[in-house]
Formats: C-alpha cells, structure tokens, sequence
C-alpha cells in the first residue's frame, strides 16, 4: 500500500478506461467533460472532482476501491479486476472462450 499523502490516480482510470475500450473523448463525453480533462486526470497533472470520480464509477459500473486500491488495505486482486472489467461489453462468442479458459485451468489443479 501507498502512502495516501501524495494520491496518484490516473494510471488506473487510465487502465481501466482502456479495458472497456473507451477514448478519451468517449469517456469525456459520458461524464460531460473535455478530453484535454481527461488526459490531465490520467497524466496525474489534474485531480478529478468527486462528482466526476462518481461519473467514472457509474460509466464503468466500479466502485471507488476500484480506482483507489493502491491507497487502500483492499485484499481483493485488481490487477485482476482491471483485466476482467471489460468481460460484460464482448461478444458472446469471447465470453464462452473466456469460460472455458478458465473451467480448463481449473481442471488442472
């Protein structure tokens, strides 16, 4: 865990804007900001407001643990999460891929 004095967050809305496919453009237009915003937010030259941090957790269907798990005494895995976040936007052939992926690793334990 991070020290929470210096907060750095755009790496992570970085990473998980890019997971669910969105430009900086797309995701500006969903929360009603400009792109120039957003790519200050992700180079951490800009902190987001709450509301906005609140649109970007609505737009992605995340929590805020989601974007700060790095300052927070979170078990979970969100390297994981990351990963996974775009799982519900593919197509349902990649999605049956996907299970059986990881029905077969599971088998081989």
């Amino acid at each position: 865990m991070k020290k929470p004095s210096n907060i750095k967050i755009g790496k992570n809305i970085q990473k998980l804007r890019k997971s669910y496919g969105y430009t900086q453009e797309r995701l500006a237009e969903a929360i009603d900001c400009s792109a120039r915003y957003i790519s200050d937010v992700e180079q951490n030259k800009s902190k987001p407001s709450y509301e906005n941090l609140i649109k970007i957790c609505n737009v992605f269907k995340i929590g805020l643990d989601d974007i700060f798990s790095e300052y927070l005494n979170v078990k979970e895995n969100k390297t994981l999460n990351y990963s996974l976040s775009g799982f519900d936007i593919l197509d349902k052939n990649n999605k049956d891929t996907i299970e059986h992926l990881i029905m077969y690793f599971n088998q081989e334990k």
